[in-house]
């Protein structure tokens, strides 16, 4: 083989790896997982108004045949709920698999400015300590009024509240426990 040729079959198989290379970056989606979400839980999707008028998309999805009163999973991201539509279901819901099966209602919320989400996204929005009207929101009165709603419009929850993330999500968890509302019982913020 030629040096010519071996260069531009090196040079084509290159190109050929750096093209599969987002493919193989996906993880692959469970879909026998996912077809035991379908079938334990049912999905809404809501767009819950913040106090300055922005409306959060969020997806719930809460357990088929429980009787008892169940706690709240949170998780706010700005990386996307998705997939998105009613019909559509996640292939996992909580931290690890397990939690599926545990009784939790999960709650997927995009922040502010992401997605199908109003608002302006602000990347590590900063806290505002002295509030003074409505329009002065930060991610824990998004997380705070997320909460409110949650309780006064969601049936089967016990009134408690964990809320969780890892890496960015695990900012918006830190964030959302300061200044938390009542419900908020537990925060997981992982780096």
């Amino acid at each position: 083989m030629t040096v010519l040729r071996q260069s531009v079959l090196t040079l084509a198989l290159a190109v050929l790896a750096l093209d599969l290379l987002p493919a193989a970056a996906q993880p692959p989606r469970d879909e026998e997982r996912a077809e035991y979400i379908r079938s334990h839980y049912s999905k809404f999707e809501f767009r819950i108004p913040m106090r300055d008028g922005a409306k959060l998309f969020t997806a719930v999805y809460i357990p088929n045949h429980r009787k008892e009163k169940l706690p709240i999973l949170l998780f706010r991201t700005p990386y996307s709920v998705g997939p998105y539509g009613a019909d559509q279901y996640k292939d996992g819901l909580g931290p690890h698999r397990a939690f599926d099966e545990d009784g939790f209602i999960f709650v997927f919320q995009d922040v502010r400015g992401r997605y199908l989400s109003e608002g302006e996204f602000v990347n590590m929005r900063p806290h505002v300590a002295d509030k003074k009207s409505k329009t002065d929101v930060d991610e824990s009165t998004d997380t705070y009024d997320t909460i409110e709603w949650l309780m006064k419009n969601l049936e089967g929850h016990n009134g408690k509240v964990g809320q969780w993330g890892i890496s960015y999500p695990g900012f918006f968890t830190a964030a959302g426990a300061i200044n938390s509302h009542p419900a908020l019982k537990a925060v997981s913020p992982q780096a």
